[in-house]
């Protein structure tokens, strides 16, 4: 894609904000705070050039707050071209519930403008209602979904029957849990787990529908155009042609990207993720890794949903926390850790109201962490 048909398309989105040379994508949603953040950036992006690295993606980054992550029509076209060649599309043929200025949303624009395919746009609240765009015959269809909306669209026949008729269906935005993704798989529908982020121009590892079916729950292996690894302290490091150019108004360009996500690569080079690096819980020296032990205690069947979190303490230095949405009847927490090791089986349960997840499906880790050590 040549420069001025990607400016064209972000045009079109009504999120594009032109500054100078710079494009920023607009979130109508930010805080007050994040307003003034980015009013800032804008005004500095005003007088300078960028030759490349020229659209501001709006990114929490590694280190939270907002920031904005360079890119330009090379690192979105190679992410494109890599994702085309792993799941053997031509043509990419989109429905799309998510927002231009989220980099999945964007992307799946990107994606059916460059291989001339269709793009629909659907409300999310008439489509969780049931009223399904047509898909046209012939067509490559996809979908990109966060677990929540997943979940809605399941308890509905008419909905799943439509879900049915999708070559892929990307989950991401939030660990999709057990039940959900045994769910999706014993209704035959052909997801697509994987893992990408802002600063990547969207995915960089995914499995084939074909590996979801057969019970693979990784994130599945590098694309084409990324490269994958993990440094000595087990953090995703990822590099290739996607990568973006660096954080505004940074011009230093790096060939990888270190990620606070920790993970592991298997035999089969499937990606497998265990949390995040600034979320490890440290109790009595040893190591746990809070996506393990929820994925352990939401197969229980004794949590609906459950966070895992570390709390200081004076004796072991943290202690696992198992946090909970209000639910019917208590958790049983000696059944729910039975399979856990005696370092990872949480010494509290604790339930929270109101649960924060938001509408992506991601739980605000930072926010019931506050709420723990208040009590």
């Amino acid at each position: 894609m040549e420069r001025t048909e990607l400016i064209s398309l972000l045009r079109a989105t009504g999120c594009a904000e032109e500054c100078g040379e710079f494009v920023f994508l607009r979130d109508p949603h930010w805080s007050d705070p994040d307003r003034a953040t980015a009013a800032t950036a804008m005004r500095a992006a005003a007088a300078r050039r960028a030759e490349t690295g020229w659209l501001c993606v709006r990114t929490g980054g590694s280190g939270g707050g907002l920031k904005f992550a360079r890119h330009d029509e090379h690192t979105l076209s190679a992410a494109v071209a890599g994702f085309c060649r792993h799941f053997e599309l031509a043509r990419v043929d989109t429905v799309g519930v998510l927002p231009p200025w989220h980099v999945s949303g964007l992307m799946a624009r990107v994606r059916c403008a460059t291989t001339g395919g269709s793009y629909v746009e659907a409300d999310w609240k008439m489509l969780e209602a049931g009223a399904t765009p047509e898909l046209a015959l012939g067509g490559s269809w996809v979908i990109s979904l966060v677990p929540t909306q997943l979940q809605r669209l399941l308890a509905s026949a008419r909905t799943l029957e439509w879900l049915r008729r999708f070559r892929v269906i990307f989950l991401g935005g939030g660990p999709a849990w057990p039940e959900l993704t045994s769910a999706a798989a014993g209704a035959g529908l052909r997801i697509s787990l994987g893992y990408g982020m802002t600063e990547t121009a969207a995915m960089v590892t995914g499995q084939l529908p074909e590996e979801f079916l057969a019970g693979d729950r990784s994130a599945g292996r590098a694309l084409p155009h990324a490269r994958v690894a993990l440094d000595p302290e087990g953090r995703v490091v990822i590099g290739g042609e996607s990568l973006f150019r660096g954080y505004f108004p940074d011009i230093r360009e790096s060939r990888e990207f270190v990620t606070e996500d920790l993970g592991r690569i298997d035999e089969a080079g499937r990606l497998h993720l265990l949390g995040r690096h600034d979320a490890m819980i440290i109790t009595g020296g040893k190591k746990v890794h809070p996506l393990e032990v929820e994925a352990v205690l939401r197969a229980s069947g004794e949590f609906e949903d459950v966070l895992v979190l570390g709390v200081p303490d004076l004796e072991w230095g943290e202690i696992v926390v198992a946090c909970h949405p209000p639910q019917r009847r208590v958790p049983d927490l000696a059944k729910a850790a039975a399979a856990l090791a005696p370092h990872q089986r949480p010494k509290r349960v604790v339930p929270i109201s109101p649960w924060p997840r938001n509408a992506q499906g991601k739980i605000n880790r930072a926010a019931v962490a506050a709420m723990v050590r208040q009590m």
